[in-house]
């Protein structure tokens, strides 16, 4: 295990073949702790706070600078050529700019309740948030990223976890929360994404409000031989909510045998 702190803070754990797993906005790398013991017994994961999360310093305006980012120092701790990349909402966004910009350094790509760009709806959303957060702290926008990341029932019945997220959030720093929002708002890689070649499965939970699922079925098509699989029960966090599900769904894709 390893743990950089100045400009990525990433953990490393697990042997195999390397598998980078990149957060939602409304998180942070302890969103996939449900699923990293199981991942690192066939795989060595490495778990990254973004950049502007937990100890990663901030990248720049856009999300291209986040990918850059990335791509710059992961290497620098040993990610080897060809590592397997997935990414939940806000990491799946980032995962498309890496997969446009840097797509030679991976293999395989899962793309997780993402997409290639937000809709202009639904950009009112990001700046709401972000102007709640700058005024009223990470406390103001709680109650609203929890019903983002899970349907109301999980949420009833699993007060815990509900608690867990909110301690995550709590931790954020408003400014650099801010400044995210508004990276995902103008993020637009919709012309990009024709050019990806890496074998690519885009998971999408049919309950997600954060990204609607028109947004993953619109990657899915975009990109070239991607297979799309759906998670009916889920939302915008299929490896919180139901990670045996989510195992599954990526068993075949990556060839995990557990």
């Amino acid at each position: 295990m390893i743990a950089h702190n100045t400009a990525l803070d990433v953990v490393k754990m697990g042997q195999g073949p390397d598998l980078v797993l990149l957060h939602s906005l409304l998180s942070d790398r302890t969103a996939f702790d449900r699923i990293a013991p199981r991942l690192a017994a066939e795989r060595t994961i490495w778990l990254v706070n973004l950049p502007g999360f937990g100890q990663s310093a901030p990248a720049g305006p856009g999300l291209e600078q986040f990918a850059d980012r990335i791509a710059e120092e992961l290497p620098k701790h040993g990610l080897t050529a060809k590592a397997d990349l997935l990414g939940n909402g806000f990491g799946g966004f980032v995962s498309v700019a890496l997969a446009a910009r840097h797509g030679a350094m991976f293999d395989k790509l899962m793309f997780v309740d993402t997409g290639a760009a937000i809709p202009p709806e639904g950009k009112g959303a990001f700046a709401m948030m972000a102007e709640k957060v700058e005024t009223g702290g990470m406390e103001a926008v709680l109650a609203t990223a929890l019903q983002r990341m899970f349907p109301d029932d999980f949420l009833a019945a699993h007060p815990e976890i509900a608690e867990e997220r909110k301690a995550s959030l709590r931790a954020a720093d408003p400014k650099h929360f801010a400044a995210a929002c508004r990276a995902l708002a103008q993020f637009d890689h919709r012309a990009e994404i024709a050019a990806i070649r890496n074998p690519s499965l885009v998971v999408v939970g049919l309950l997600d409000t954060a990204t609607p699922p028109a947004l993953s079925y619109a990657l899915a098509k975009g990109i070239p031989g991607a297979k799309l699989v759906e998670l009916a029960h889920c939302g915008h966090s299929p490896h919180i909510q139901d990670p045996e599900a989510f195992w599954q769904t990526l068993k075949p894709f990556l060839g995990l045998t557990g």
